[in-house]
C-alpha cells in the first residue's frame, strides 16, 4: 500500500501564488502514476494535472495550463504543485493521487476512479 499527505494549502489572494506537497511512503515503487486533483464543493473531483515518476509525460487540465506547474522528487517521494495567478475558481480541497494498477498516465488521466491511493486533502481557498 501507499499513503499519501499532503500539506501547503492556505488562503491566498487572487493573483497569487502557492505551492502544495504530498509526500508518499509505502510501496512507492510500485506507483506509475501521480497527480493532484481537487473539488469544490457541491462539484465533482476533477483531475488537475498528473506525472508519470519518471518526469514524463506530464498532463494538465486545460483551466490550470500556463498557471500550474507540477514536478516530482523521486529521492524525497514528493510530489509538488506550483500554482500561479490564483483565481476564485481554484479554490476547493486539492487531493493529491496515486495508481499502481494499470497503465502509467495517459488516457482518461482526469478520471479519478483510475487512481488506487488518495490523501487527506488540503484547503486552498483564493478570494
Amino acid at each position: 500500500h501507499v499513503q499519501l499527505v499532503e500539506s501547503g494549502g492556505g488562503s491566498v489572494q487572487a493573483g497569487g501564488s502557492l505551492s502544495l506537497s504530498c509526500a508518499a511512503s509505502g510501496y512507492t515503487y510500485s506507483i506509475n502514476c501521480m497527480g493532484w486533483f481537487r473539488q469544490a464543493p457541491g462539484k465533482e473531483r476533477e483531475g488537475v494535472a498528473v506525472i508519470d515518476p519518471d518526469g514524463s509525460p506530464i498532463y494538465y487540465a486545460d483551466s490550470v495550463t500556463g498557471r500550474f506547474t507540477i514536478s516530482t522528487d523521486n529521492s524525497k517521494d514528493t510530489l509538488y504543485l506550483r500554482m500561479n495567478s490564483l483565481k476564485p475558481d481554484d479554490s476547493a480541497m486539492y487531493y493529491c493521487a496515486a495508481k499502481a494498477q494499470g497503465t502509467t498516465c495517459g488516457g482518461r488521466w482526469y478520471a479519478p476512479d483510475r487512481y488506487d491511493y488518495w490523501g487527506q486533502g488540503t484547503q486552498v481557498t483564493v478570494s
